[in-house]
């Protein structure tokens, strides 16, 4: 198989979540596979730093705050993307918030963040740069799931929900445009700690027990979710659409580890 399947020289990324976490992990893996990549989210502190990291790879790029929960600021970053690029070719939705609350007594304002966010925030992205896709003929969309919406996880129903619905939506939303040269697909990272997710795992006994699910028997590199993006957003996954794709060191794969 030639690399060049890999190469995403020419093509044009937007990663929401795209200045912290595994969104900023893949925003730069997209730059180094040869994407001019525009990452996004609602800090434009941390937006300028994304954008100067991608941009000393070589790449273009430019820096623009965003907030899924607003749908006005993503059509704004649409419209100034399409006006500096002429188009879109990758969209990856990495903008996501987790909040651990007993299930009988998380309030309902709670619960509606969460899913807000996660859910409603992907499929705001996904209508909004999915139409352009669609009309050029060409696109690749890159959901971000979750373990949870495979297993059941202690106190984060809302988040667990959210992403199993994030996983249904990209099902859906890949047999609807499968007939467009639009391809959808999603990833279920394993345990990366981030800033949302460290503080549950590094030393707990949440943590403990997470590796020990896990046969690899370590926590992912943020480094490690980028190669799996870079396939899905490449013509090596040309005929693929509608996975959910496990980057978890086999934790959905084990039963019995030793």
């Amino acid at each position: 198989m030639s690399k060049n399947l890999f190469d995403l020289s020419g093509r044009v990324a937007v990663v929401t979540g795209g200045a912290t976490g595994l969104g900023h992990a893949i925003a730069l893996g997209l730059a180094e596979a040869g994407a001019d990549v525009v990452p996004t989210s609602r800090r434009l502190d941390m937006v300028q730093k994304a954008v100067a990291e991608i941009e000393a790879l070589g790449r273009r790029s430019f820096c623009m705050a965003s907030d899924v929960l607003d749908r006005s600021s993503l059509q704004r970053l649409h419209d100034a993307v399409m006006e500096k690029f002429g188009r879109v070719d990758i969209l990856v939705n990495a903008a996501g918030i987790s909040q651990k609350f007993a299930t009988l007594d998380v309030s309902e304002d709670d619960w509606a963040q969460v899913l807000e966010t996660n859910l409603t925030g992907t499929m705001r992205a996904c209508q909004i740069f999915g139409k352009s896709m669609v009309k050029a003929g060409y696109g690749r969309i890159i959901n971000i799931a979750s373990l949870t919406a495979h297993r059941g996880f202690y106190q984060v129903a809302a988040y667990a929900c959210s992403k199993s619905a994030v996983a249904s939506l990209t099902r859906t939303l890949s047999i609807e445009l499968a007939q467009t040269g639009v391809n959808v697909n999603a990833i279920s990272p394993g345990v990366f700690p981030t800033d949302i997710t460290e503080k549950y795992v590094l030393g707990t006994p949440r943590g403990e027990e997470l590796l020990m699910r896990t046969p690899m028997r370590r926590y992912g590199k943020q480094s490690e979710i980028a190669g799996p993006a870079v396939f899905l957003a490449s013509e090596a996954a040309s005929f693929v659409t509608g996975e959910i794709l496990a980057v978890d060191g086999g934790f959905l794969a084990s039963g019995v580890n030793c």
